[in-house]
């Protein structure tokens, strides 16, 4: 096999794996033969070459999705490493234009976790929240998770943190409704007075939402800086963020 014919095929591999991998649902066979426009005889050659290598599976119906090497990696801590430092850029301009403190947090085991944060510009900003046990309902970024599918609604009674805690479950329900309509989340002296909050969601290949980022510092900064006006920042500015993990709005398979 000569240089050129190698490379040409680990060229029609990788874009056949990203087709697999992007698609957000299971490919036929015919589907990637007809939208790369290679030989049956050369796809079908190439997937039993990415199904020894583990990175694309054949299901019960005969269909290809991506193979077991992808799952044991999104299942290591190093995935959480490798998604903060992919979000870190972005967040780290957020924190530029806002001057407050930017949280990323995932769902992992039913319970919010935040796994990276800047600090704020401020000498006066939020604390440092990475690793803290914190009830998800108070948060932006926990409505954020919980409105997406992300985590599973909280069992039993809401804990109050403050006045201001959502305790009610049936508006807690209906707010997560309306996190849904506009794209983000906002926590207003509901984990402790004084502290605000705004979140939106980082979504995967397939539109699901695999974190979310808050931006926040006092009550009475986020307020001026306006509830609404950093609610569309964030989901301006996650969309980036969402693109670099293969999400494209409108296509099939993922959301807006």
């Amino acid at each position: 096999m000569t240089a050129q014919t190698g490379s040409q095929s680990v060229e029609r591999a990788s874009a056949l794996l990203g087709l697999i991998v992007e698609s957000g649902a299971p490919r036929t066979f015919s589907s990637l033969v007809d939208e790369l426009g290679l030989a049956k005889s050369t796809t079908s050659r190439l997937l039993q070459a990415l199904e020894r290598s583990r990175l694309v599976y054949r299901d019960r119906a005969g269909a290809f999705r991506p193979g077991a090497l992808f799952s044991l990696h999104a299942a290591r801590p190093s995935a959480l490493h490798d998604l903060a430092e992919l979000a870190r850029p972005t967040m780290e301009h957020l924190s530029a234009l806002c001057r407050e403190t930017v949280n990323l947090a995932v769902a992992r085991g039913g319970q919010l976790v935040e796994i990276d944060q800047v600090d704020s510009r401020y000498l006066v900003g939020a604390a440092n929240w990475v690793g803290v046990d914190v009830p998800a309902h108070c948060t932006a970024l926990g409505k954020v998770l919980y409105a997406f599918g992300a985590l599973p609604l909280p069992p039993g009674q809401l804990e109050r943190r403050t006045a201001h805690s959502p305790v009610d479950r049936a508006q807690f329900e209906h707010a997560l409704v309306e996190v849904r309509r506009r794209g983000w989340a906002a926590s207003l002296d509901e984990l402790e007075l004084g502290l605000a909050a705004v979140g939106a969601p980082v979504r995967a290949v397939d539109g699901t939402v695999v974190a979310a980022v808050s931006v926040s510092g006092p009550t009475n900064r986020i307020n001026d800086f306006g509830i609404t006006t950093l609610g569309d920042l964030l989901v301006a500015e996650l969309r980036g963020l969402s693109a670099l993990l293969g999400h494209q709005p409108g296509r099939k398979g993922g959301s807006a």
